[in-house]
């Protein structure tokens, strides 16, 4: 699966693809991420990305064309991947939403920066989301949670044969069970006994009815 992400700042993600489960999704050649610096489409001698609001406000917006020249260059070696926005504007990021992208053969991803983005840009995006009902300086945090969130349920990337399967938010909504490993007691806390007893049908309505408690109480 190939990523390509548009940003004004490539070297943001330099260090998180270079670890952990994304240096070893590329290491098997199950992913593949290039950056994609929005600078190298500016307009005039300075590369100019952005420009003051009609109607006046504070703040630049990133213009249309540097964006629309950014994604025709990521289609041009990619031309079936699904165009996304990183904006708050966007649909809330859900787990199905990153298992849905997961079976995509390309992402690419756009940053949004400063104050916002000329809405036409919207004529070429297939999709926005948002990570939260919050803002941040930029796209380039939430382009990196979603990468991270697509890239583990690649088929082949996670160890286990149902590690993306029984986990947090499998259904969008119920909180997986806590879990314990050795030792049995640290500082009195102990691990409950049903985890000790040997008995699987008992270990998985513990395990149930954890999942259901957490799930509500988070919900509440």
């Amino acid at each position: 699966m190939k990523f390509q992400i548009i940003t004004l700042f490539p070297e943001m993600f330099e260090g998180v693809f270079a670890h952990s489960m994304l240096f070893k999704a590329q290491d098997k050649g199950l992913a593949q991420f290039q950056l994609i610096n929005l600078r190298d489409f500016g307009q005039g001698p300075r590369k100019t990305v952005d420009d003051s609001p009609y109607g006046g406000g504070d703040g630049m917006l990133l213009k249309v064309e540097p964006l629309h020249k950014a994604i025709d260059f990521a289609k041009n070696s990619n031309p079936d991947a699904k165009v996304i926005l990183m904006t708050p504007r966007g649909q809330k990021y859900m787990q199905s939403q990153a298992r849905e992208f997961s079976t995509e053969s390309g992402l690419i991803i756009v940053c949004g920066r400063y104050e916002g983005y000329d809405e036409r840009v919207a004529q070429f995006i297939d999709q926005s989301v948002s990570i939260g009902n919050y803002v941040l300086t930029g796209g380039e945090i939430p382009a990196m949670v979603l990468v991270d969130s697509v890239t583990r349920l690649i088929p082949g990337v996670l160890g286990g044969a149902t590690s993306a399967e029984i986990e947090s938010f499998a259904d969008d909504i119920t909180i997986e069970y806590p879990q314990y490993t050795r030792p049995e007691e640290y500082e009195g806390l102990k691990v409950p006994e049903v985890l000790l007893s040997g008995n699987h049908q008992a270990v998985e309505s513990w395990r149930s009815q954890q999942s259901q408690l957490i799930t509500k109480q988070l919900n509440s």
